[in-house]
């Protein structure tokens, strides 16, 4: 391997392996075998020609992405986690409901905390509102706000609870540039909690063309009581 090779090696090993934890699914590799390994090529180019160490953060998508995070520094990780937070800045009118995160963490459950405070995703097909098709009204499972209506859901068959259309005013969209790409989220519009995100031309056939992938755990579900 020529010494320009291996010194493009050496700049993309560090580049691929963070993107690959940040998608968290970065194999277990000790923080003694990647210095090892990073000690051992550099090594091999001292013969030939001197290089520049690399700098502590490298900028890769206009994204700034720590290398620290490759050997385990949980401060790294946050940054890669605020990085890549995207812009969830709301437009327009702010939330109606108001609270501290302290506040939602006492109302909320682990998991709720995490997926309508803290953006996370549930596991696809684990909430049985996914397969549930009884009439009623699902509502914001932070502040109960309304937010669809049995009539809009569908199977979509993609894991989690699908709606073509909301009630109207109850969801605001904005941009979601994680993960390297730039999708549209949905939130509560009254208190401001993650729901999920919503896909156009997906060909199902509604009215909206539209579906709206909706965590299960975001909601809370009231059957119609008319009979």
């Amino acid at each position: 391997m020529s010494p320009r090779h291996l010194l493009y090696s050496l700049i993309a090993l560090p580049i691929a392996l963070l993107v690959a934890f940040d998608f968290g699914c970065m194999p277990f590799v000790s923080t003694h075998t990647l210095r090892t390994i990073a000690s051992t090529s550099t090594r091999s180019l001292r013969p030939v020609r001197p290089i520049r160490p690399l700098p502590a953060q490298a900028r890769l998508g206009g994204i700034t992405l720590p290398f620290a995070a490759l050997f385990g520094s949980s401060a790294a990780q946050t940054q890669i986690a605020k990085s890549n937070s995207g812009n969830h800045e709301m437009s327009g009118e702010q939330p109606k409901v108001q609270k501290s995160e302290g506040e939602w963490q006492a109302i909320l459950s682990p998991e709720q905390f995490r997926v309508i405070r803290q953006k996370g995703t549930e596991r696809p097909g684990s909430h049985p509102y996914d397969h549930q098709f009884k009439e009623g009204v699902y509502n914001c499972a932070a502040c109960d706000a309304p937010l669809y209506t049995s009539k809009t859901k569908f199977d979509s068959g993609c894991g989690w609870p699908a709606f073509f259309d909301t009630i109207p005013g109850a969801v605001v969209r904005h941009e979601d540039r994680s993960m390297f790409t730039t999708r549209t989220e949905i939130v509560c519009a009254n208190c401001g909690g993650h729901l999920g995100h919503v896909f156009k031309g997906e060909g199902f056939g509604h009215p909206t063309d539209e579906r709206h992938c909706v965590n299960g755990i975001s909601l809370s579900f009231k059957e119609d009581e008319k009979k």
